[in-house]
């Protein structure tokens, strides 16, 4: 019973997979970021591009 206590213990305190799990929230968040402001951009883009050829003329 001593054992599996101390290895509960030892479990608890371990915080390496902490950390990992850590690393992968901040990715997954930059990657979220990153992919709203691409479609945002994109949308923005497409918009100019309509708005400049609406206003050319054919010669």
């Amino acid at each position: 019973m001593k054992k599996l206590q101390t290895g509960v213990t030892r479990f608890m305190q371990d915080e390496e997979g902490v950390t990992a799990i850590e690393y992968g929230l901040i990715a997954s968040l930059i990657a979220v970021v990153i992919i709203v402001a691409v479609q945002l951009v994109g949308t923005n883009l497409t918009a100019v591009f309509n708005y400049i050829a609406g206003k050319l003329t054919t010669p």
